[in-house]
């Protein structure tokens, strides 16, 4: 099982990018880290999708158009996501990046 960052990645504008999808026979406990690396405020979206989905749906949402201002963090902690979940971001804008860390752990 692995441990430590389980996936990252600079956003792209205004478009869901996944981060990390739990493994099967797994569960996992994450952080979630956005750091807005521009100037300028911009708003993220954080989403856990169920195993079935592609892309967030209305009620799969942790954070909506948050906003984090230059040089912030919007963190997360404590997530615990069970076999098939996945983790996607958003943001309003390029310079956003988004890193999940946290530890992976067997139900089987």
């Amino acid at each position: 099982m692995a441990n430590g960052i389980l996936g990252s990645a600079d956003l792209a504008a205004t478009t869901y990018t996944e981060i990390y999808e739990v493994p099967a026979d797994t569960f996992a406990v994450v952080t979630v880290s956005f750091v807005n690396k521009d100037t300028t405020s911009k708003t993220v979206r954080l989403a856990v999708a169920k195993p079935a989905e592609s892309l967030p749906q209305a009620d799969d949402y942790l954070e909506y158009e948050a906003e984090i201002l230059p040089g912030g963090v919007l963190e997360r902690t404590g997530v615990v996501l069970e076999a098939g979940r996945k983790v996607f971001g958003h943001a309003s804008a390029t310079n956003v990046a988004v890193v999940v860390y946290g530890i992976e752990t067997a139900t089987a």
